[in-house]
């Protein structure tokens, strides 16, 4: 399974809901919160090309984008492929 990076803050309900997809696809992840962390946000718009808003999603080389991009590669059934990758 590819490392799975996940950009969050503890407010952000679409983090809890990306976060929640990830764990029932039994997928591991780090957990970067912007809001505790808040020297790690520059890194995350960075590597995310401009966005500002959390979650901000890797998986391995590949940004997925937000919690709507998630699930929208979950409903596509192309999720499963990349964790596997």
């Amino acid at each position: 399974m590819p490392q799975i990076e996940i950009y969050t803050s503890p407010l952000c309900g679409f983090c809890h809901a990306a976060k929640r997809l990830l764990t029932q696809k039994g997928a591991t992840f780090t957990e970067i919160d912007v809001l505790a962390n808040p020297d790690r946000k520059p890194e995350m718009i960075q590597r995310a090309n401009g966005g500002r808003t959390v979650p901000q999603i890797f998986i391995g080389e590949t940004h997925v984008g937000g919690c709507d991009d998630l699930y929208a590669l979950d409903r596509t059934g192309k999720l499963d492929p990349l964790l596997a990758a």
